[in-house]
């Protein structure tokens, strides 16, 4: 099947390098990746419509050259603040999956982060917001937004606060403290996996592989009940998710038959495209 991905930039590189698997590059190697208005609005259009290609069933993103993504373009940010141009509040509550439209976003299929480099300001934002992360030896990682007088704004904030606990999410955002992949890891708990940077993309794409040899319904039913369990207690979480669209997915589709019937026939299931 000959996927047709939406009209982009070249900004952001487009491949399918394995079945059921998109992958996304930051293209502006020269400024690390800082997000402009125009890489923004491409990753938007390119994410809108991931989640509703049927035979699209994970997405890693990565960047270009030597790190992912370097946070907003201050430059121009600098350029609207001295013309009184800038309109952040409203810019927040406008951008409705956050800061590349990844920091926000509540996505019921698994995205990956591949980071090169390391990710700082909104880069990490869109970081903590992903499902599983890899990332390549030496990597540094910050919300550097008050060195600057800004805010971590779109998301990062409380996801850390959320994954690391209050006091140490907060000691890294009050101060702008750099941390590197291994405390990322072990401490703050927003790191998968380490490797070298001539492996990060093997093992991203080894990663997605494992993902899509199961049941896509199974999985995004999943990943669904986790984003549940975010917003709610445990009762909640279940009866929500038991009678969600996801779990309908799964318990009037065709795969969950598929699954059984492999299972008692001792073979590989195959698995169709969930009807979304």
């Amino acid at each position: 099947m000959i996927l047709q991905p939406p009209q982009h930039s070249e900004e952001i590189k487009v491949e399918f390098p394995s079945r059921h698997v998109l992958l996304l590059k930051f293209n502006r190697p020269s400024a690390l990746n800082a997000m402009t208005p125009q890489m923004s609005d491409d990753l938007k259009r390119l994410l809108d419509w991931f989640e509703d290609e049927p035979e699209l069933w994970v997405v890693i993103v990565t960047g270009e050259g030597r790190l992912f993504c370097a946070g907003a373009d201050l430059k121009a940010w600098n350029n609207d603040q001295q013309s009184g141009k800038s309109n952040e509040q409203e810019g927040v509550v406008a951008t409705v999956h956050g800061f590349g439209s990844i920091s926000r976003r509540q996505s019921v299929k698994p995205i990956i982060a591949a980071v090169n480099g390391g990710a700082y300001g909104g880069g990490l934002e869109m970081v903590v917001n992903c499902d599983i992360v890899i990332t390549t030896v030496g990597a540094k990682f910050a919300f550097p937004e008050v060195k600057r007088g800004v805010v971590a704004i779109q998301g990062g904030i409380p996801r850390l606060a959320k994954i690391a606990g209050h006091q140490v999410g907060i000691r890294n955002a009050l101060s702008g403290r750099t941390v590197d992949a291994a405390e990322a890891r072990d401490r703050f708990g927003f790191v998968n996996t380490i490797v070298p940077a001539s492996e990060l993309i093997r093992t991203a794409l080894a990663t997605a592989e494992q993902i899509v040899a199961n049941s896509p319904d199974a999985v995004q039913s999943t990943k669904a009940a986790l984003l549940l369990s975010q917003k709610h207690n445990f009762t909640e979480t279940v009866l929500t998710h038991a009678w969600g669209p996801q779990s309908k997915q799964v318990y009037k589709g065709a795969n969950i038959k598929e699954g059984l019937k492999a299972f008692s026939e001792k073979r590989a299931p195959v698995w169709t495209n969930p009807k979304l």
